[in-house]
């Protein structure tokens, strides 16, 4: 059996191939001459090898010389074939997504005051989502509706997010999706709010979500629990993904810090006094219209009562609402 200078392959890291050899030598063992092999890099198959050709001569005596050169192409082919074989590098065979490289690149464009921009961003791409259809969702369509009057001011944020874009597809291609919900995360984070995970590989749509899905800003409570119900979220989960207000220049608490002002300001039913000396609404008519229900006023004093609560609630909320209507890469 003649096994010199027999070339095998391997894979670097970037998919490309070297070449090794085999070598011949002979030793004698119980006074038979057996020939042995021994790779570069394969010490483990060279040592297996010895051991079981000296074992398979010793059978073939038996059997004769025929059955002798069949059994030994059997087994060098059986040797070989790990090393002949191209290695496939599985990480390199599916594109990765790094989430740090996504973090970094929003963490450069993103500031205090442009939190509340790109956390609304969230809210209206994501808040398009229907259950009974499974139309709309965190699709990055947004992009394609900012002329929409319910997106007014939209656009400026989808320009700080599109500077980050530009630098992370650098690096490693990121979907509109993808970014916005990162994004949004790391908003309520730099504002102080509880850090929240977010899972990669969604793909973007490239088209418009159907226009009137989201909640208008005069609905009562009623209306919007039913609104909020048609997106797949309960009251509670509402009511926690309202406290999003509390940063922004809506006047509850600080518009930079992310806490549970939002709920002890909308317990006090006081309205604010502007610097003219007239009498202005702090937040939304839908804020308030949440203090006219029973249910939703048992979560507004309970998240008003305990922020460790409201963050813990917040984060999950966040995370349904940044799924919702996902459609996924597959790997």
């Amino acid at each position: 059996m003649e096994l010199t200078n027999i070339p095998y392959l391997a894979s670097s890291s970037s998919s490309s191939f070297f070449y090794s050899s085999y070598s011949c030598c002979t030793c004698r063992r119980a006074g038979k001459l057996v020939k042995t092999v021994s790779a570069t890099g394969g010490r483990c198959a060279a040592d297996l090898a010895r051991s079981q050709l000296f074992e398979q001569e010793n059978e073939d005596t038996l059997s004769g010389p025929s059955s002798c050169h069949y059994r030994r192409r059997e087994f060098a082919s059986a040797i070989l074939l790990p090393f002949l074989l191209p290695h496939v590098d599985i990480s390199s065979a599916t594109e990765t997504y790094d989430i740090s490289v996504i973090r970094s690149g929003v963490r450069k464009v993103l500031t205090k005051a442009k939190a509340a921009g790109v956390l609304r961003l969230v809210f209206h791409d994501a808040g398009t989502f229907d259950v009974s259809d499974k139309s709309g969702g965190m699709n990055g369509s947004i992009i394609y509706e900012v002329d929409r009057p319910e997106n007014t001011g939209l656009n400026r944020s989808i320009k700080i997010l599109g500077k980050a874009k530009a630098g992370i597809d650098k690096i490693q291609k990121v979907s509109w999706a993808d970014l916005i919900a990162v994004a949004g995360a790391e908003a309520v984070a730099l504002c102080g709010g509880p850090k929240i995970p977010v899972r990669l590989g969604r793909l973007d749509s490239s088209t418009a979500d159907p226009a009137g899905k989201l909640p208008e800003e005069t609905l009562d409570a009623a209306a919007l629990k039913t609104s909020f119900s048609t997106k797949g979220f309960s009251t509670q989960e509402m009511v926690a993904l309202s406290g999003a207000h509390t940063i922004g220049g809506k006047g509850f608490g600080s518009p930079v810090v992310f806490d549970n002002s939002y709920y002890k300001v909308l317990l006090e039913k006081k309205p604010q006094t502007s610097s003219s000396g007239m009498e202005a609404m702090v937040g939304l008519r839908t804020d308030w219209a949440l203090t006219e229900d029973e249910e939703c006023l048992r979560w507004i004093r309970i998240y008003a009562e305990d922020q460790a609560r409201f963050f813990d609630d917040f984060r999950d909320t966040y995370i349904k609402l940044v799924d919702s209507g996902a459609t996924w890469r597959t790997a």
